[in-house]
């Protein structure tokens, strides 16, 4: 290889390995001062499945996401993970597949709900082990929705009931609201005008449980900060 063409490649490599790439591939950073290094991940547009969205859409990969989040509890240079949501919410597989993966996590982490957390966005919004969400934000709670055909048949109902049920299990598990009052959300007539379910915002949303407190990045770093203190109190 000659010295321009291995000048080109190391260029490229130390490009593609910048903070800012990073972001701009992944939608995360690292940044690290005296209480430590945390990772902060987004997860904005619309989460995305097996099927890729048009190229005109803001997505979230899982298949980006679900290494990035090993690789982040298995790492010893990382110490907290910060998770701002903006999302439409998206595929309930891919979306649980996170929500889960972030809640199994033992590292410190926290989820800051900013702008919106809707449909399978609540799930990753109360994955955190500590959860908050910003005054002026909004959380849509609905009934599973399909798209595409759908056979007509009891067994399919079933099956939109099952998976209905997954969402609303790990919302109580981790969550301080019941199950069934966050059944009687997404069930409820008369809030959103063409469809079924509620819209809560920030302050009803902590007060029906669903989040811990009202925040803004700030607190949220501030919550991770004493985290991550605590945590190296602990193996000292």
């Amino acid at each position: 290889m000659s010295s321009e063409i291995r000048q080109e490649a190391e260029f490229s490599q130390e490009n593609s390995d910048s903070p800012q790439q990073q972001i701009v591939d992944m939608g995360s950073s690292v940044v690290t001062n005296r209480h430590g290094t945390v990772h902060c991940l987004t997860i904005v547009g619309q989460v995305e499945g097996h099927m890729q969205l048009p190229g005109s859409s803001k997505t979230t990969k899982y298949e980006h996401v679900l290494p990035l989040l090993a690789a982040i509890e298995e790492s010893d240079e990382v110490d907290g993970l910060l998770v701002l949501l903006n999302t439409v919410g998206g595929d309930i597989e891919a979306g649980l597949a996170i929500a889960e993966l972030i809640a199994g996590m033992e590292k410190p982490t926290v989820t800051l709900v900013l702008g919106g957390g809707h449909s399978i966005g609540i799930p990753l919004a109360v994955s955190g082990k500590a959860t908050m969400i910003a005054p002026s934000a909004s959380m849509t709670i609905h009934p599973v929705r399909m798209s595409g055909t759908v056979i007509a048949v009891p067994a399919t109902y079933q099956y939109f009931d099952r998976i209905q049920e997954r969402i609303i299990d790990f919302v109580a598990r981790n969550s301080h609201i019941s199950a069934d009052r966050f059944r009687e959300l997404m069930l409820a007539t008369g809030d959103m005008a063409n469809d079924v379910g509620s819209v809560v915002y920030g302050e009803q949303a902590v007060e029906l449980g669903l989040m811990d407190r009202i925040g803004t990045l700030s607190d949220a770093l501030h919550c991770l900060y004493d985290m991550i203190d605590r945590n190296k109190g602990k193996e000292s």
